[in-house]
């Protein structure tokens, strides 16, 4: 029997945040299963957590393809673990990215996660036009572009066209700026319609690059952003050397079980 869950992630009630799929295996599953059931639940990422001898082993998948780091549904799986008592102290897993820890801080699940540099780079071809906006910066993230524009009102704004989107050569594109209310630093949107996600809700491995590209920018380490999807959600960064920690709050919305 394969253990279901549905949990927000960085929202502090039901429907708000990032939700992710949590889908704790009984037993090693093919990548063919895993990629069918993650396209039938449609979310932006079901997480695929399997015991191993020193920790768990986690994998991500969109409904169209596996992807090498995701935040929100690891936060979502160590969630998971610690309320049905699986563990109980700090959660290790082993991921594509590396090894990634999760711990509880107060009422915060902290997401130990590598530091992603943002470096000057062309943007590709077509991308201003699918977005519709004139960038102050651009930036390149491992696979995504970063686009920094002049205030919250143009992110807030923003409706790229997905159609045109999705054929541009990246994975996703976030753009971001200062943010205008005082209880956050900056503001963000993240689009990847080529991977199966028009805009994703929260992007917490997004992060590992826009906390960096800001914390330089602000003089800072220590920041609080603000994601402005349709659900929202808020993240709490402490920017590191060679790491990101990223808090927020997990609430499970249902769990269920899998006969197949």
């Amino acid at each position: 029997m394969v253990l279901l869950h549905l949990v927000d992630t960085f929202a502090e009630r039901p429907f708000t945040g990032n939700p992710a799929a949590v889908c704790l295996l009984d037993g090693p599953r093919s990548v063919e299963w895993m990629q069918q059931l993650a396209f039938e639940l449609g979310f932006a990422e079901t997480a695929y957590v399997l015991r191993t001898e020193d920790g768990f082993s986690l994998r991500w998948f969109t409904p169209v393809l596996e992807v090498a780091l995701c935040g929100h549904a690891t936060m979502a799986s160590a969630h998971v673990l610690w309320s049905i008592g699986r563990a109980h102290g700090p959660i290790t897993f082993q991921t594509q990215s590396g090894v990634l820890t999760c711990e509880r801080k107060g009422r915060l699940i902290y997401l130990d996660l590598p530091r992603i540099a943002a470096v000057d780079a062309p943007p590709p071809i077509g991308l201003f036009a699918a977005l519709g906006l004139r960038p102050v910066s651009v930036k390149r993230a491992d696979e995504d572009f970063l686009i920094e524009v002049q205030d919250e009102d143009i992110v807030r704004r923003a409706a790229p066209d997905m159609r045109n989107l999705a054929q541009v050569k990246m994975r996703g594109v976030a753009i971001t700026a200062p943010s205008r209310n005082p209880e956050f630093d900056f503001v963000s949107r993240f689009f990847a319609p080529a991977s199966g996600i028009d805009e994703d809700a929260v992007t917490g491995s997004t992060h590992c690059a826009l906390g960096p590209f800001w914390a330089e920018r602000l003089g800072k380490q220590s920041l609080r952003a603000q994601q402005l999807s349709k659900r929202g959600g808020v993240l709490t960064l402490e920017v590191q050397p060679e790491r990101v920690r990223i808090g927020g709050h997990a609430l499970t919305v249902f769990t269920g079980a899998l006969p197949i």
